[in-house]
């Protein structure tokens, strides 16, 4: 006897919360962030008055968490140094140079973290096609190609961001450059990256709101997709601030752009921190 599904939830082609009826009764619902980051699905048996988490089993359930613990990491040390990398630009207590290599070794973090949590989504526990109430989770992959999947597309999005910033800190440690060269080659990799870092942040609302917006106070996975959203936001303004007047040879605010960074990263380190918390 086949389960009939109830209801699919998400936005566009996305879905992100399945709800079905269960063989022997009953219902399930498995919702995409919460199957990933804690290996659970919620489960009604039949006469019960409320559900239970189901989990994966104890294996999967280690690699969660060691997965989680190595973006939550990742993404805190990356942090502090970006907010310590912009501390120093803005109380002038290092050059030029002492400044990129700061923000260089915390690229290198957010680089990390960003392909850390793509591998908590290629290998995330799957919930079973016909209605069975288990998840189950494929073999290891250090990479996977799913564009039909909501989170999927979000760590990918995420991860190039980090790939495009180190392109835009290697590029600070040139010498020399002038007005349009530094524009160019430093600011436009700015922008771009957090022009991901942004749409990012948005697909990772689509999945923990289903599509809809919404605010969930007693959800900890919201909280993170908030906090790192609104880092992205003030990423954003930095850069913005950041651009070089051919002009004047100077920036449109750099005051502005050094506390922009600096709270920005503080958002992402906040956010790390309640990683920690979102795990099996």
């Amino acid at each position: 006897m086949r389960a009939t599904e109830q209801r699919a939830e998400g936005a566009g082609p996305f879905t992100t919360r399945l709800t079905w009826d269960l063989p022997g009764g009953g219902t399930a619902v498995w919702e995409s962030r919460p199957a990933r980051r804690r290996g659970v699905m919620a489960v009604r048996p039949p006469g019960a008055p409320g559900s239970r988490p189901t989990g994966a089993d104890e294996t999967v359930l280690r690699r969660l968490r060691g997965l989680n613990a190595l973006a939550a990491t990742a993404f805190v040390i990356g942090g502090a140094l970006f907010a310590t990398g912009a501390g120093v630009a803005q109380l002038g207590s290092g050059d030029a140079t002492t400044c990129a290599s700061i923000y260089f070794a915390g690229g290198l973090f957010f680089s990390a973290g960003g392909y850390v949590a793509l591998l908590q989504v290629v290998n995330a526990p799957r919930h079973v096609p016909g209605g069975e109430a288990r998840l189950v989770t494929p073999g290891w992959r250090w990479w996977s190609y799913e564009p039909d999947r909501v989170d999927w597309l979000s760590a990918v999005v995420l991860f190039f961001g980090t790939l495009v910033f180190a392109v835009d800190l290697l590029d600070s440690f040139l010498q020399g450059l002038s007005v349009q060269q530094v524009n160019r080659l430093v600011w436009v990799p700015d922008v771009i990256g957090c022009v991901l870092f942004l749409v990012s942040g948005h697909l990772a609302f689509v999945e923990v709101c289903h599509g809809r917006f919404c605010f969930r106070r007693r959800s900890l996975g919201w909280w993170i997709v908030a906090v790192n959203q609104f880092g992205s936001v003030l990423f954003m303004v930095s850069a913005i601030a950041g651009f070089t007047r051919p002009a004047t040879g100077s920036m449109v605010d750099a005051g502005v752009a050094n506390w922009g960074t600096l709270v920005g990263a503080a958002c992402f380190l906040l956010g790390g921190l309640l990683q920690f918390g979102e795990r099996p």
